[in-house]
């Protein structure tokens, strides 16, 4: 099975993107929801995270708001709340991976944010890279609830630079041109995945 590894910086449109393999059939593991799930109440990582950031767990589940205050800005914080998430989730990602093996699917997709700053990109077969012009970023990024502009310079500055990553893809996607261009795009690369997967099994 080939794994394609899924990734882009805030605000590039990933997340509608993995939408877009699922809507091809292709298995998708959302790794910003595994760690939702974590976070929520009985989640796995509550516990150890409550106890590294007392005050962060309200109503026996993590408040992530609460939670992004006490580590955004705050490199040995974020580290430290790496290091509980960070297994717990790549267990998660091991259940999916035996999952769509079993499921007898041609090829997966790992949806990660920070799938170069972790590593992840290694164990993938290919990365690709959604991209979007930085003022469509910014602008996407800061009509989020919430979102101020600070918090927007913070996240970036933990993030691999767009241009690097994209330097580092097999493949890039660009969401800047509407919706049709995009899932032409990754039906283009559903496609080329099979033919690669039904290649490696003959």
């Amino acid at each position: 099975m080939i794994i394609l590894g899924l990734t882009g910086s805030i605000g590039m449109g990933k997340s509608a993107t993995a939408t877009l393999f699922r809507d091809e059939g292709v298995p998708v593991y959302d790794a910003d929801a595994a760690v939702h799930q974590l976070y929520q109440k009985d989640g796995a990582a509550v516990d150890p995270v409550e106890a590294a950031f007392p005050g962060v767990k309200v109503e026996g589940a993590i408040d992530r708001t609460l939670l992004r205050e006490r580590v955004l800005n705050d490199t040995a914080a974020m580290k430290q709340l790496e290091s509980i998430v960070h297994p717990l989730a790549g267990a998660a990602q091991q259940d999916f991976r035996e999952a769509a093996r079993k499921s007898g699917a041609a090829f997966a997709v790992l949806d990660i944010p920070l799938l170069y700053e972790t590593g992840g990109s290694g164990y993938c077969d290919y990365v690709l890279v959604v991209t979007a012009p930085p003022e469509v970023q910014r602008d996407r990024v800061l009509s989020r609830p919430g979102v101020t502009a600070e918090t927007f310079e913070a996240i970036l500055a933990r993030q691999v630079p767009d241009a690097e990553k994209r330097a580092k893809a097999d493949f890039i996607l660009s969401t800047a041109h509407g919706f049709e261009f995009a899932h032409d795009h990754v039906r283009a690369i559903v496609a080329l995945m099979n033919r690669k997967a039904v290649g490696d099994n003959a």
